[in-house]
């Protein structure tokens, strides 16, 4: 599915091009997983299916941080599932 479908779903629910982007959803993730200390930036890239640069490692690393993947998306559904009982809400800073 393309960022143009997400980002056409998002604007028919209301939301404007200023206030939320299917990218966002990712860069989001990518924050609070990589912030989390949890996970290796590594396999944090490969949940987000950002590829290897080196072909060939990519051709044969198709496993690569399978563990760490599934357990990457359970805390992740924790965490939502937290947030949406009202759990724990971190505010995030604006860039200066």
């Amino acid at each position: 599915m393309s960022d143009n479908t997400l980002n056409a779903a998002l604007r028919r629910l209301g939301y404007g091009k200023d206030e939320v982007t299917a990218h966002g959803f990712r860069a989001t993730a990518s924050t609070l997983l990589n912030e989390s200390g949890r996970f290796s930036p590594d396999a944090i890239e490969r949940a987000l299916a950002h590829q290897d640069p080196d072909p060939v490692r990519r051709a044969y690393a198709r496993g690569t941080f399978w563990k760490e993947r599934v357990e990457m998306a359970q805390w992740w559904a924790d965490h939502l599932d937290t947030l949406r009982k009202g759990g724990e809400v971190i505010q995030m800073r604006r860039p200066a």
